[in-house]
């Protein structure tokens, strides 16, 4: 099976992982936190706002491999904070109003200064 790596300059990157790979007709997205790729910093000091900006981060990596939001099928998101869950939920919703895709969450001790969330996804192409 062959596998294709996607890159864009629009999202943040990292030298240990790809930001998404492409195979077996599906997009996986690697977990996307909240930093604005055109500063560097995180968008805001919320969850919602985090959520946000790690919901962009996917937009715009699953439009360089082809594919979009609406066909995300399956997303994983992590919460530094359990209480956290309602406000992030609602961001959530304000994105998939209609058939949402499945998905997990965890609460792990994400341990980089002020980082609230991390959601990674998996869509069709």
């Amino acid at each position: 099976m062959s596998r294709e790596i996607v890159t864009t300059p629009s999202a943040p990157t990292s030298a240990f992982y790809s930001q998404a790979v492409k195979a077996a007709g599906l997009v996986f997205v690697s977990g996307q936190v909240g930093h604005d790729p055109s500063t560097g910093q995180l968008a805001g000091a919320t969850v919602q706002e985090q959520t946000r900006q790690c919901l962009k981060n996917i937009a715009t990596i699953l439009n360089a491999a082809g594919s979009s939001m609406e066909k995300i099928v399956s997303a994983t998101f992590i919460l530094r904070n359990p209480e956290d869950f309602a406000e992030m939920n609602a961001e959530w919703a304000t994105w998939f109003p209609e058939n949402p895709p499945a998905r997990q969450g965890a609460s792990l001790p994400i341990d980089i200064e002020g980082l609230l969330v991390s959601v990674a996804a998996i869509a069709t192409e």
